[in-house]
């Protein structure tokens, strides 16, 4: 498990002190991984995905499992410890299944209430929250568990016709105290989000292989172009690529 810091560029002696070279299995390389991958303000929202080289969010599982690997996992966990929350749409839930990270909070946003599928630990339900409309409070409750449903936390939002506004789930995470968040998707979610102009950083895992799984990463949602700055750029032994993209015109310019 190595990663090339490719970008920025390495010191010209290419030693080993100088940062270039991560042992991701190691406590060393986790530890740098948690540098090479803090966020710059309290409040920051960042996008983590994966993509094949084709663009699609799932492999040949139909999930974005067979896409990901070891290295992958540890850019995933390193991001995870660093984030107040970990966001994820409900349409993840169900067809990914989801537990509870080992730190952050889980934050899942449902419109319909249903989050059948998922594999969060009753144990971890106290970092769960669900935020929903009113009208899926119920459907939450039956479809968490008993267990899970009587520990984890639903926020209420308003809503327009059962739709939640990105800005209005945001503004109540960080109400809640999850200032830094990371949003897994799925793709309609992440889509949303850009569209609404709430993202500050964009963290694209890209893995060598092209497939036309019918997913694209950002879905189908629509939106305008946002200029991005690469701040970060590495490199795997199975040739995947690890990416930091700044969001140029993010919420941190505005702030």
């Amino acid at each position: 498990m190595t990663l090339r810091v490719l970008h920025p560029a390495p010191a010209p002696d290419g030693g080993a002190g100088n940062g270039t070279v991560v042992e991701a299995d190691t406590d060393e390389g986790r530890a740098r991984l948690r540098e090479l991958y803090a966020p710059p303000a309290a409040d920051w929202l960042r996008l983590n995905l994966i993509a094949a080289v084709s663009g699609d969010a799932a492999g040949e599982d139909g999930t974005s499992d067979t896409l990901s690997n070891a290295d992958d996992r540890a850019v995933l966990a390193a991001i995870r410890d660093l984030a107040d929350g970990v966001l994820v749409g409900a349409a993840s839930v169900r067809a990914e299944g989801y537990r509870v990270p080992r730190s952050a909070q889980l934050a899942v946003l449902t419109a319909s209430g249903d989050l059948s599928g998922h594999r969060m630990d009753p144990e971890r339900a106290d970092r769960v929250v669900v935020v929903c409309p009113a009208s899926a409070v119920d459907r939450v409750t039956e479809t968490l568990g008993p267990e899970v449903a009587a520990r984890a936390t639903v926020l209420v939002v308003e809503d327009v016709d059962g739709v939640v506004a990105p800005s209005t789930l945001v503004d109540r995470l960080r109400g809640h105290g999850l200032r830094s968040l990371v949003c897994e998707g799925g793709p309609s979610l992440a889509g949303q989000l850009l569209h609404d102009g709430l993202v500050d950083e964009l963290c694209l895992s890209t893995s060598p292989v092209v497939i036309g799984s019918g997913l694209p990463v950002f879905g189908r949602e629509r939106f305008d172009p946002s200029r991005l700055s690469l701040s970060q750029l590495m490199l795997d032994d199975q040739s995947a690529l690890y990416a930091r993209w700044l969001v140029a015109d993010g919420p941190a310019t505005r702030r």
